[in-house]
């Protein structure tokens, strides 16, 4: 069995959550990375391993250069 990341096993959960925050983030970018984190996580019901990824993807913004 070969381990692959949350992304590539397709989860539904996890495309509809992706989704929603991309929207949340463009309507509302006023709101802390984090929240908005800790919201899709309890809002789609996320396994353990896909709320990893989204912590460590989407939590701390990226520096501009």
């Amino acid at each position: 069995m070969s381990a692959q990341s949350p992304v590539q096993t397709k989860s539904t959960k996890l495309k509809k959550a992706l989704i929603w925050m991309g929207e949340t983030f463009q309507n509302y970018p006023e709101k802390q990375r984090q929240a908005v984190v800790q919201e899709a996580t309890l809002r789609f019901d996320l396994t353990p391993a896909e709320c990893e990824f989204l912590d460590q993807h989407f939590s701390n913004p990226t520096p501009s250069p």
